[in-house]
């Protein structure tokens, strides 16, 4: 298959993906940019595709231990050959499902799961039906299997369409993640989030919580400058 080359967070990272297929857009950065990770910490990616969430979450914390999961094997190698060209040495890419996800201990996990529904009109491109085409359950399915492998007080971080956000903070409680915390995602000021970051902690006994959130665009279409801290700037989240 053909490979493109280009780059994540305004040139910090080199990113080769598939030329058809799934895609990436700025999902897994803002994800990213919300896992709550310091040096040393182990990290696991749940359908990390080419290794967009993890490259961007290794290059904003330096030291992390990384395990990216993928059920498609080419896809898993080139997350594996961006991982290297990268210098990420404590990262690697594994295959494997995420509802059968290897025998790990992490202190946080991250998942961009697939949320289209299955109603709609599917792609001619099967890669991009597997990475973004959901089915009743799967999201449940998907958050109980991978919490399995957090530690107590470890974190659970989704981004979900705001419609699926009912679903989203149920399948966290389900996962022994009640600890909640939202990020709404707004596309312009004074509209309605279209997506949303949720992170639970696991066994947490805390409140839930709404964050801040983040103004995506100007009026204009261009990113806010916020925006632009994060997904070009390599920022993180403050709240």
């Amino acid at each position: 298959m053909n490979v493109t080359e280009g780059t994540l967070l305004g040139g910090i990272v080199r990113y080769r993906q598939f030329e058809a297929g799934h895609r990436s857009g700025f999902e897994p950065v803002l994800l990213a940019a919300a896992v709550p990770a310091k040096a040393g910490d182990r990290v696991l990616e749940a359908g990390t595709g080419a290794g967009a969430g993890l490259l961007c979450l290794a290059a904003r914390v330096a030291g992390i231990l990384g395990t990216g999961l993928e059920i498609d094997p080419a896809l898993a190698g080139l997350a594996n050959e961006n991982l290297k060209i990268n210098g990420f040495d404590g990262c690697v890419a594994v295959t494997g499902d995420a509802e059968a996800p290897p025998a790990l201990l992490v202190d946080h996990i991250f998942a961009n799961p697939p949320w289209h529904d299955p109603a709609g009109t599917a792609s001619p491109e099967p890669g991009r039906i597997a990475a973004k085409q959901s089915r009743d359950g799967l999201l449940t399915a998907w958050t109980s299997t991978i919490a399995r492998a957090l530690r107590p007080r470890g974190s659970l971080s989704l981004i979900l369409p705001a419609a699926s956000l009912a679903e989203g903070v149920a399948a966290l409680v389900r996962a022994e993640c009640p600890e909640i915390r939202l990020i709404p995602l707004w596309p312009h000021r004074g509209e309605p989030a279209k997506l949303v970051i949720l992170r639970g902690i696991r066994l947490g006994r805390g409140p839930c919580e709404v964050g801040f959130g983040l103004v995506l665009h100007e009026v204009s279409g261009s990113f806010t400058a916020e925006a632009e801290a994060i997904l070009r700037g390599g920022g993180a989240f403050t709240a």
